[in-house]
């Protein structure tokens, strides 16, 4: 399936809104996943929605919920989502933060009890917008682990996303990325796809390194990217997202069999006046990234990319082209659609 971006965000839309979402809300989720589809990152976009219509359906998603702010102390806001959409409860606590950081300079927002959060360089870019920098550390709880940790067979970690943004003036720099060497959501989609994943992403059930994205589903693992060093990485994201602002780890096994995805989020974002001002650190992060580009591109490449450039590039072509949807995912869509009541003259075909 290809469809263009204001059909694909108006059918999510009235999904959500048939799932009894207000509007607003509703076309916030929408506009946040079918951004991540236009930005290259489909494992976070629209073939969401049938595990979040499964969430709600099960009691676990709050679709109508609000962040609440839970604790204030000057530039420390703890933030609680309520279970509610995560695109919706982790942009108000954002929202919080920047006000905050505004005002002090820097502001530090835990946020917990967040239903899945969707890509979270959306926060990032969100922050960087209004010239702030943020780094957010973000742990996956609610169902079983999926990630091994450096040195083991089993999983005790989940993907654990780990995110920072610097404002530019030509747009910002945003590091957003797992700490497991592929997303699950990639894993999930190379399997609808029946296309392999590549080497050093995988594990069987035995621990044995492959490329089939089935194995994932029969008892294997993700690895973390890097080795020894996304697996600390991963393991920080938990102990800070989760264990600080979320109070809530992926250990505690008894609460691992909900299937309801929940994300703890701390982050810290930052004021460039705070430091030696705006306009130096403006002149450094340009110098840099003019040092970079002047870099001969080694072989396979066209040139040096600053990170997000290669989701700008992606979202420039889709809005062109359209956004390419696997079969599976489509079906699995429209069938959640026909769940909860859309039409059929509202389903695009």
């Amino acid at each position: 399936m290809k469809i263009k971006k204001k059909r694909l965000t108006d059918f999510a839309v009235n999904i959500f809104i048939s799932m009894g979402t207000n509007e607003d809300h509703a076309k916030e989720v929408a506009t946040h996943l079918v951004e991540a589809n236009l930005k290259g990152h489909d494992s976070h976009g629209v073939s969401l929605i049938p595990d979040y219509f499964s969430s709600w359906n099960k009691g676990g998603l709050q679709a109508n919920a609000d962040a609440t702010l839970e604790k204030d102390k000057g530039s420390i806001m703890l933030v609680d989502g309520n279970l509610g959409f995560g695109q919706v409860v982790g942009r108000q606590a954002t929202d919080m933060g920047i006000k905050r950081a505004k005002e002090v300079g820097l502001a530090c927002v835990g946020s917990r009890n967040n239903h899945h959060l969707g890509r979270i360089g959306a926060y990032g870019e969100h922050c960087a917008k209004a010239g702030l920098i943020s780094i957010h550390f973000v742990n996956v709880v609610g169902h079983p682990p999926v990630v091994s940790p450096w040195g083991g067979r089993e999983a005790r970690m989940s993907t654990n996303p780990f995110c920072c943004a610097v404002p530019t003036s030509k747009g910002p720099i945003v590091l957003d990325m797992a700490t497991s060497a592929i997303a699950g959501g990639k894993v999930s989609v190379a399997n609808k796809k029946g296309i392999d994943v590549p080497d050093g992403c995988l594990f069987d059930a035995n621990g044995f390194p492959t490329n089939n994205p089935s194995d994932f589903f029969t008892g294997g693992t993700l690895g973390p990217f890097g080795q020894h060093k996304g697996y600390g990485l991963g393991l920080i994201c938990e102990l800070l997202g989760g264990g600080l602002a979320g109070e809530w780890t992926i250990q505690d096994i008894d609460k691992q069999e909900n299937g309801v995805t929940v994300n703890g989020m701390l982050m810290f974002i930052i004021d460039p006046d705070l430091f030696g001002g705006r306009s130096g650190f403006e002149r450094e992060v340009k110098g840099m990234s003019e040092w970079l580009y002047a870099s001969q591109p080694s072989s396979g490449f066209d040139k040096v990319r600053l990170p997000g450039e290669p989701e700008c590039e992606s979202m420039a072509m889709r809005l062109i082209d359209g956004i390419v949807i696997d079969d599976q995912s489509w079906l699995d869509i429209v069938e959640t659609a026909k769940r909860v009541g859309v039409s059929e003259k509202k389903i695009p075909t």
